[in-house]
Formats: structure tokens, C-alpha cells, sequence
């Protein structure tokens, strides 16, 4: 049977660009490769996130939407939004984070309907020893001798193109 997919994309066989333009990279090898990209960035955080700490690059996201959002708490749903996950996901993702004490599911006042997840006292200060972690493992990934301050201004243009954005920032 035919493979459908070939192992590693082709690179070197261009798309046909626009009538009277050069051709232009494949635009799923690009997808593929910033998947690849992404996947070895998550499993460096989490690896080093997850020693020392206890938690993966994901917790880490979640807790440091929380730190940055008005009283250290949010919505849940407004939470999902914010992560691009379902509500079931932050549910199942917070989850372990409450148990061990780093964050409280509160109820609204008004709306018992309503659901917040709030970073615990304890759940900050963790936080700030995991940001110290986080910032090393990130200074690593984007040595000096490896990326240069150009290479990484270009990088984050590109990336907040495609809408990848800091936490607590809309892309827009």
C-alpha cells in the first residue's frame, strides 16, 4: 500500500507561487515544522518545569494567566477562552493544581452558576519560584551563541503574526 504521507516533508520541492512569482516554500511543510518546534519547546519546559516543581509547561500557563488577570482570579470559562481550551479542559487542568493547593475554585457571589479559579497565596508564591525556572529554561533554549537578538526580535514578530501571544495580551 502507498504511503500517504512521506517521512520527513519536502522541503526542497516548492509550491507554485502566484502567475509571474517565484515558487514559494510548501506552506504544510512550514505547519509541520512549527509543530515540531513547538513539541520540543513544551517537552524542554516541561522538563525543566516539572523536576523541580511538580507541574508541566501547561499548569504553568494556566497559573500565569491567573497571577496576571484582576485579583489573581478568572472566570473558568473565561479561562478556557484565554488558553483556547474547552471548559472541560480547564476543569480536568485545574483539577490537580486544587488538590495540591495552588489554586481554589470560588463561587460568584451573585451567580452561583458562575465559576472562578483563583491563584491561593501559596499557589503565588510558587509561582514565582517556577518563573525563576521558566526564565532559565527560556535563556537556554534562546542561547546567545545560537540566536542573536535579530534572529529573536523576527521570531517573536512572526509568531504574534500567527497569533501566538504572551499571556495577558489579546493578539489583534
Amino acid at each position: 500500500m502507498e504511503e500517504l504521507m512521506p517521512e520527513e516533508p519536502m522541503a526542497e520541492e516548492p509550491t507554485t507561487g502566484q502567475a509571474g512569482t517565484a515558487p514559494g516554500p510548501d506552506p504544510l511543510d512550514i505547519a509541520l515544522r512549527l509543530v515540531r518546534a513547538q513539541t520540543a519547546v513544551v517537552k524542554r519546559f516541561d522538563a525543566g518545569l516539572g523536576g523541580p516543581h511538580g507541574v508541566s509547561l501547561s499548569d504553568f500557563t494556566m497559573l500565569l494567566h491567573l497571577a496576571q488577570a484582576p485579583g489573581g482570579r478568572m472566570r473558568r470559562v473565561d479561562l478556557a477562552e484565554a488558553l483556547g481550551l474547552t471548559a472541560s479542559g480547564v476543569t480536568r487542568g485545574l483539577a490537580p493544581l486544587e488538590r495540591i493547593g495552588l489554586v481554589a475554585r470560588e463561587a460568584a457571589a451573585r451567580d452561583a452558576r458562575v465559576a472562578y479559579a483563583a491563584l491561593t497565596p501559596v499557589g503565588r508564591e510558587r509561582l514565582a519560584e517556577m518563573l525563576h525556572t521558566a526564565r532559565q529554561v527560556a535563556a537556554e533554549h534562546f542561547a546567545a551563541e545560537q540566536w542573536n537578538t535579530e534572529d529573536l526580535t523576527r521570531l517573536s514578530v512572526l509568531l504574534a503574526r500567527l497569533g501566538g501571544t504572551a499571556p495577558g495580551r489579546r493578539s489583534g
